[in-house]
């Protein structure tokens, strides 16, 4: 993925190593020589995050970083500190400051990277939700300091996954002196077993499990709805950090380094629940004031009306982003006979499972609307065609591998749709352009059969082959 990172440092050679490295992986580099400048440019050029020295003259790295996390119009983006300082009250002072990391000089390239695409992601995450929030008219303002400041980290629910009951010991006395419970298991299934019981703020797994690998409860982790946006912080040993990068890849969200430090657990700790208590807070302000305007009253999902206003957005960022835009629709597959046969309470209770298990399918960027009928079309933000006829896929699969159960049908009913797709990166392309060729997708996908997935652009290159084929 893309992402335009501001690079701060007072020391040119500094400077210019770092923008090339970053932009050798195809990241968009602005630089500032100091704190002032760097403010500046992150509220002008909103940058997907921020890699800063400490030691700098006039306004140090850590003041940098309070003002950028005060500041409501920069508060969202992640802050790297990136120095020679290496002792853990340094990091500890850093983190507190709102850093999301603190990496030591000479940085190590593949961590850096993988630090820089994670922390991206996450940005991109929570800039959807602040942006579908703002589409929504809502005036209410929040950021991730107004939760701390109300006192709102506290009593937080951290399910720890490790097979020392050492460790666990001092995990469980040092986050309870800031209120917390923490729920301790020393094996992957009861850690999955616990997360299906229970709402989690945070996940803290040792890479180390006994004989098992940590990473991989960290994946089983993101590929279940219930853990899938819960924030992971990895414990792990000097030794293994090559094996970081792949964590932070899966989905790890951050990481500590054993022998647990008392101060930098609570820091990480607290970073951690405030972003995930904001990303809720904001979920639920946004489900809230949409609930009547943009929503569909029968199915819960967004109504054509916003989806249209959304994707208009989406398609006119293309100019400045230079990421694709995708559009699904799908409608279900012999609608008519299943009102015409059950009655019209079946076809809605139809309708309302079938949005309920294509939400669960779907990215945390998508945007999932019902327009109109029993026709349905995702929003599919920075996804081009491979991506958006994978998730394609996975909803034709969700809806027909599981029977239906609904009213007036002796036994579950089978239930398929077809699903058109078509993608964009022209930023001057309308909206009924793009929705126009994926209807026409998915009346292909009805020709060949139903339960099937067609795409325009693979249509039109076939189409293309043909004809260069034919002229020969």
């Amino acid at each position: 993925m893309t992402a335009r990172i501001l690079v701060v440092d007072d020391i040119p050679a500094n400077v210019k190593l770092l923008e090339v490295k970053l932009t050798a992986e195809y990241f968009d580099v602005i630089t500032a020589a100091d704190g002032p400048s760097a403010i500046e440019l992150a509220r002008s050029q909103a940058p997907d995050l921020i890699l800063s020295d400490v030691m700098m003259p006039g306004m140090d790295g850590f003041e940098l970083c309070r003002l950028l996390k005060s500041d409501s119009e920069t508060s969202h983006i992640p802050v790297v500190m990136v120095t020679a300082l290496s002792d853990v009250t340094d990091r500890v002072r850093g983190l507190e400051a709102g850093a999301d990391d603190f990496l030591t000089k000479p940085v190590n390239d593949i961590a850096l990277f993988a630090r820089v695409r994670s922390l991206a992601r996450l940005k991109q995450m929570m800039d959807e939700l602040r942006v579908r929030q703002a589409a929504s008219s809502n005036d209410e303002i929040l950021t991730e300091a107004d939760l701390e400041n109300a006192g709102g980290l506290r009593d937080a629910r951290i399910l720890l996954a490790d097979f020392s009951e050492t460790i666990a010991g001092r995990v469980q006395s040092y986050l309870g002196e800031d209120g917390h419970k923490v729920h301790h298991v020393r094996a992957a299934q009861d850690a999955l077993a616990a997360a299906q019981r229970e709402d989690f703020d945070l996940l803290i797994v040792s890479l180390h499990l006994g004989q098992e690998d940590g990473l991989r409860l960290c994946s089983q982790f993101r590929s279940q709805d219930d853990t899938r946006h819960v924030p992971i912080l990895l414990l792990l040993d000097e030794e293994d950090l090559p094996r970081l990068p792949k964590g932070l890849e899966i989905g790890v969200t951050d990481y500590l380094i054993k022998p647990i430090d008392r101060n930098e657990l609570r820091a990480r700790t607290r970073t951690q629940i405030r972003r995930r208590r904001y990303h809720d807070k904001l979920r639920e302000m946004l489900q809230r004031s949409v609930a009547l305007a943009y929503t569909d009253t029968l199915t819960g999902v967004y109504n054509r009306r916003y989806m249209n206003a959304h994707l208009d957005r989406k398609i006119m960022e293309i100019a400045e982003t230079v990421k694709p835009v995708s559009v699904l629709m799908f409608d279900i597959d012999h609608f008519k006979s299943i009102n015409d046969t059950y009655g019209h309470n079946a076809g809605d209770e139809v309708l309302v499972e079938l949005a309920q298990r294509v939400s669960r399918g779907v990215r945390d960027i998508d945007l999932l609307s019902r327009y109109g009928g029993e026709e349905f079309v995702i929003v599919m933000p920075d996804a081009d065609v491979e991506v958006a006829l994978n998730v394609a896929e996975r909803v034709r699969a969700l809806v027909a591998d599981q029977a239906f159960q609904f009213s007036g049908a002796a036994g579950a009913q089978q239930v398929t749709v077809s699903v058109g797709v078509a993608t964009t990166r022209d930023p001057t392309e309308t909206v009924e352009s793009l929705i126009g060729r994926a209807d026409g997708a998915l009346y292909r996908a009805k020709g060949r059969g139903r339960n099937c997935v067609s795409s325009a652009e693979l249509e039109q290159l076939s189409q293309r082959a043909a004809s260069l084929g034919g002229s020969d």
